[in-house]
């Protein structure tokens, strides 16, 4: 499987160079950074710190659309968008862990899926997915009658927040138990806020150091509660997910799937 790159000069774009080159399923072929970028033109396994892939990074994605099967955009949601027109006009493939979406936005990526394959994932760690499905159990079976808060933890330089998983944490738990977050969702609280109602989800974020990830849900009931926790040491985590999704799309025609469908668990 031909790969391209984008963001491929920040630490998560590294990552994803160093995941394709080990895996025996798919190479890197193309590399994109901004037009700006002082590392235009320069090597992009170099960059990532391993041996030179004779993979040259471009400015422009456009000139590269015949060198790639699947694009893996880890970027930002306003230079995701362009990424997205562009392959769907090029019939080209698309993992995206970018967050921080509209939902303007979002309806975009569902309507360029109705012409290529996309997998979009606030998270492509195996540990992350599996956790979803347990909270799907967790809250089926105490949701209805414990206090439910989400605490999520990144690094000092995430822009947005909560963060992308958090919030996919929150709207499974909701689904579950037929709420929809948007009305259920706190986020944060201050002052005097009254007693907590119950069927609200909380979220509490945390932005410091060099944390890559750490998320965990916690079901409070009187005398005992459950949290389901998960911590990133390496981002190498994520790009290892998301290269297994980029292989996983091979045989896809079109369609809006996420890292469940990848991985089996939907």
């Amino acid at each position: 499987m031909r790969i391209a790159i984008a963001g491929v000069t920040g630490r998560m774009g590294a990552c994803l160079v160093k995941a394709a080159v080990l895996s025996k399923k798919a190479h890197v072929t193309a590399a994109v950074s901004r037009p700006d970028s002082p590392s235009v033109g320069k090597d992009a396994g170099e960059l990532a710190g391993i041996a030179a892939q004779g993979v040259h990074v471009v400015g422009d994605l456009a000139s590269v659309l015949d060198q790639f099967d699947v694009l893996i955009d880890f970027t930002r949601p306003e230079t995701s968008m362009t990424y997205i027109e562009q392959c769907r006009q090029a019939g080209k493939k698309i993992v995206i862990g970018t967050t921080g979406y509209t939902d303007a936005q979002k309806q975009q990526i569902a309507a360029a899926a109705e012409e290529i394959a996309i997998v979009l994932a606030p998270n492509f760690s195996v540990g992350v997915n599996l956790s979803l499905k347990l909270l799907e159990i967790a809250a089926q079976v105490m949701g209805d009658y414990t206090d439910i808060e989400i605490i999520e933890a990144h690094h000092r330089h995430k822009v947005d927040a909560p963060s992308g998983t958090a919030l996919r944490m929150g709207e499974v738990v909701a689904k579950s138990l037929g709420r929809d977050l948007k009305d259920c969702a706190i986020y944060g609280r201050e002052g005097n806020t009254g007693e907590r109602d119950r069927k609200t989800i909380g979220f509490s974020t945390i932005r410091a150091g060099d944390i890559v990830g750490e998320h965990t849900v916690m079901f409070a009931d009187e005398g005992e509660r459950i949290e389901i926790t998960h911590k990133a040491t390496s981002r190498m985590t994520f790009a290892n997910g998301a290269v297994r999704a980029a292989v996983w799309l091979k045989d896809k025609g079109h369609g809006l799937y996420d890292m469940q469908d990848v991985l089996g668990l939907s």
